[in-house]
């Protein structure tokens, strides 16, 4: 009797183990675009700022280049959000940043790039 029931028992454990782990995964990732969409809003604010300063002749032209690579990425945002509303979003979503990989052609805003989000969570850090 006791080999019957752990043998059922063992396969409801694994299934319960995997959708906690798959969960958890989904979760960090959530968070990840979470903490992007943040830094980019942060971003952007700070490109008005720059482009409010530049109408009254304030603004630097280091601090323009910033603002014109961040009204970029907002470009990248919005054409993303154009594929996002076509139909099969989920699949076609990866393979054009897959394809714009494969091109040489940076799709995804700065912020959604592992190597900007660690360069800036280690600024925030220093602060």
């Amino acid at each position: 009797m006791k080999v019957w029931r752990h043998v059922f028992k063992a396969p409801r454990r694994v299934v319960s183990i995997k959708r906690r782990r798959h969960t958890s995964l989904l979760k960090r990732q959530l968070v990840m675009i979470k903490l992007a969409l943040e830094q980019e809003k942060k971003e952007t604010k700070e490109m008005l700022f720059t482009y409010k300063r530049y109408t009254l002749r304030q603004a630097s032209s280091d601090e323009m280049k910033i603002a014109n690579k961040q009204f970029l990425d907002v470009l990248k945002g919005l054409g993303i959000g154009v594929v996002a509303v076509l139909p099969f979003a989920p699949i076609t979503i990866p393979i054009v940043i897959k394809l714009g990989k494969w091109l040489g052609v940076d799709i995804l805003p700065s912020s959604f790039n592992e190597q900007h989000t660690i360069i800036s969570d280690k600024k925030s850090l220093d602060q």
